[in-house]
């Protein structure tokens, strides 16, 4: 008796499994006649627990990507951390440190001329050198064109489903957007485009789940979107109005006027917002500045 109950499991498990096809053919064998039906058709999915949230997150994720243009995504051509190429390493080391991002753009004399793409880890080598030729007392010399990377240049009106068959073909990750004239608009990464199918994607500089707040410098901070007003209000001696939002980016969505995109900043009274991460539904991430009573003098009166 004992040897029949792992083939009735296996056969239970098989049914279940069958069923589950089953009900998932029915519901897609509708025909959808256009998007929204298609869209309607996969929430329905959901409620009936043929998939959880998540895997619908991502399959709206995919059909906005192939609607959505880079120009969509892009950071745009103010908000870029660049470097430039007559620049010794000491002169932007702290910019690729305090940005933490692992690409640049290498610009001549405007940001119109890229030349091309820094790695960040491309410089270990320089630094372990820099440190052995100090022992030494000699000193390393450091050339930029040596590690440079080609730039890729990608019109702002490109699909973003077919600019990520380009980055995975390519084993690219990061692409300069010009505009009609040939000048620099912004950058796009790979990130920018899968945060459209997955949501916010976290990184090894993400703080703590239960952290709201993290100080970066002495007058710059990472803060969670979801940072509740009360919390920031203690933390910063700050005086926004807790009844209306409950979050920060609730606040900001107000100020804004829409869901702001990445790269984007406003700035309210001392405190100025940059918007890090944020896909077509919601902010993560935004880095806060406390601004100087020179640089609040210097501010527009406009808000956002």
């Amino acid at each position: 008796m004992n040897d029949d109950h792992p083939s009735s499991a296996v056969d239970v498990e098989n049914r279940q499994h069958r069923s589950w096809l089953d009900k998932l053919s029915q519901i897609l064998l509708r025909e959808p006649k256009d998007r929204e039906q298609l869209t309607n058709l996969l929430r329905e999915s959901e409620q009936r627990n043929l998939f959880d949230a998540n895997a619908l997150t991502m399959m709206e994720g995919v059909l906005s990507v192939s609607d959505m243009q880079v120009r969509d995504v892009m950071i745009p051509r103010s908000q870029m951390v660049v470097v430039k190429e007559d620049e010794p390493p000491e002169a932007f080391l702290p910019t690729i440190i305090e940005s933490a991002h692992s690409r640049f753009p290498v610009i001549g004399d405007t940001r119109d001329e890229v030349v091309g793409i820094l790695l960040a880890k491309d410089l270990l080598a320089y630094m372990a050198a820099k440190q052995a030729k100090a022992a030494e007392g000699g000193e390393a010399r450091f050339n930029l064109r040596d590690v440079l990377r080609p730039a890729v240049f990608i019109p702002g009106s490109k699909r973003l489903n077919v600019l990520l068959n380009e980055f995975r073909s390519s084993r690219n990750h990061i692409a300069i957007v010009v505009d009609e004239y040939g000048g620099v608009a912004g950058l796009v990464t790979i990130e920018d485009v899968l945060e459209q199918i997955v949501g916010d994607i976290e990184d090894e500089h993400d703080f703590d789940e239960d952290t709201f707040i993290a100080r970066i410098t002495d007058n710059t901070y990472s803060i969670k979107a979801l940072t509740p007003i009360e919390d920031f209000n203690e933390y910063f001696a700050g005086h926004f109005n807790e009844d209306e939002f409950d979050t920060i980016g609730g606040l900001l969505m107000r100020e804004f006027g829409r869901l702001p995109k990445r790269g984007e900043m406003c700035t309210l009274g001392r405190f100025r917002f940059k918007v890090l991460r944020a896909d077509s539904r919601r902010i993560y991430l935004l880095r806060l500045t406390l601004l100087s009573e020179a640089e609040l003098q210097q501010e527009s009166a406009e808000g956002c």
